[in-house]
């Protein structure tokens, strides 16, 4: 077994060599017994290469040569990235990703009000090499293109992992992907306004599930008593403030919550100028321009504990995923991409997430846990990420052995943790949100 199996072996148990091939064997990646080229050995070199850069087959099978003694041309590797690949790893990624594990912070927040996932949803933009524009369209004009792809991912919250990634053309909006995945009993799932579907809410409330989105424009609502449409602004400029049960939507309509406070003059001015900024043909209407003065939620939570103020501390949670998607980008290298094909594109695509799910819940997750109940210090995202990234070989070697991951502990307190400040971090943030719903709801 050569190094880089065991560092996997040990960090990532559910991606031992006998479940990696038998999966090869059920995608059809590998169909009868291999020379020179084992299925573990390309998930582990291409997982741990792909997050460094570009991903050259030359690259790789040097990698592979050096490390493995395995002497295969990049011919072979070519020959190897076509569609039973991209299915191998896609499964290799289901593997990792249905696993949960039982941290310290999972146990004590698993039960908020009987939530079993708080989950978030968003998408980003990754920069693509301009021969697949064909495939996954961009931005073009006279003068340039930029070809771009949609990266759709859900994030749980409580298990501090990825629990589903898609990736899509650039011009399938958040909308469009609203039903890609499916919400569960016990789910609460905080989405922006683009994914705010009433045919979704609808499906959540049957599958037991709840939703926090903020209100999009234009939305009809009518009183559930009388039966009269509700003129949203003008009831705001009524009442102030707003926290009520309506019925959404002009033909099948659905009973939701919709709760507003008004906004600071300062933030509803930001908000008017980020409106006309990003206007481009269709400048806001003056009926927008004012709903912006209000801070407006739609939820299906109906328990009225969970007043605005819980509503907008839980909703402020979903910028984790903002932070992710810039630790993507800043450090996992998502934006150098040469000049793949198609096939090659997604297969490094999935290979990546595949390591942005170990790096999360063998590593942040498991030092946040260790560094919070040792040293009383919290973990920086960014900073351990970065850290990771420029330390890789040392991180993986480091989750063998006690006697590493203490030496570890010590390095990253120096280096990773949170400085001492009044305003709270991420990680405060949530623990005081989770220790407010419990005591709302009589849990703790």
């Amino acid at each position: 077994m050569g190094k880089n199996r065991e560092i996997f072996n040990g960090l990532c148990p559910e991606l031992s060599v006998e479940i990696i091939r038998r999966i090869a064997h059920e995608t059809k990646f590998v169909e009868r017994c291999w020379k020179k080229i084992s299925p573990e050995d390309f998930v582990d070199y291409l997982c741990s290469e792909s997050v460094k850069g570009t991903v050259s087959y030359n690259d790789l099978a040097a990698k592979i040569a050096v490390e493995e003694g395995h002497s295969a041309s990049r011919q072979a590797y070519f020959e190897r990235m076509d569609d039973d690949c991209i299915l191998f790893f896609k499964r290799i990624l289901e593997e990792v990703m249905k696993t949960k594990y039982d941290t310290e912070e999972l146990t004590d927040s698993e039960s908020v009000k009987g939530y079993k996932r708080i989950l978030i949803q968003d998408s980003t933009i990754v920069r693509l090499p301009q021969k697949l524009f064909e495939i996954y369209s961009g931005v073009k004009n006279a003068d340039a293109i930029a070809c771009n792809a949609r990266i759709q991912g859900v994030y749980d919250l409580l298990a501090g992992n990825f629990v589903y990634f898609s990736i899509d053309t650039y011009t399938r909006s958040d909308l469009a992907a609203v039903f890609d995945f499916t919400l569960q009993k016990g789910d609460l799932m905080l989405r922006d306004r683009g994914y705010l579907v009433l045919d979704a809410i609808s499906k959540a409330i049957d599958s037991e599930a709840d939703i926090i989105s903020r209100y999009k424009h234009k939305m009809t609502f009518t009183d559930p008593e009388t039966g009269e449409n509700i003129d949203l602004l003008k009831m705001l400029k009524g009442k102030g403030k707003v926290d009520m049960q309506v019925l959404a939507g002009e033909k099948e309509k659905v009973l939701v919550r919709i709760v507003a406070v008004p906004a600071c003059e300062e933030t509803a001015n930001l908000r008017r100028m980020k409106a006309r900024k990003e206007a481009k043909r269709h400048p806001p209407s003056s009926e927008v321009l004012e709903l912006m003065s209000w801070t407006i939620f739609i939820t299906t939570i109906k328990d009225t504990a969970f007043s605005f103020e819980v509503i907008l501390t839980l909703y402020s949670l979903r910028w984790r995923i903002e932070t992710i998607f810039k630790a993507w980008k800043s450090h996992l290298q998502f934006n150098k991409i040469h000049n793949v094909s198609a096939e090659q594109l997604t297969v490094l695509l999935y290979a990546r997430f595949i390591m942005i799910c170990v790096v999360f819940i063998h590593g942040y997750d498991k030092f946040k846990s260790l560094l919070f109940s040792r040293k009383n210090k919290e973990l920086s995202l960014l900073k351990f990420i970065r850290f990771v990234m420029r330390n890789l070989t040392n991180f993986l070697e480091s989750c063998l052995s006690v006697r590493n991951e203490m030496k570890f502990i010590n390095i990253i307190e120096k280096y990773c943790a949170y400085e001492t400040r009044r305003r709270k971090n991420y990680n405060q943030q949530c623990k005081s949100i989770m220790l407010i719903i419990n005591d709302l709801c009589g849990l703790c």
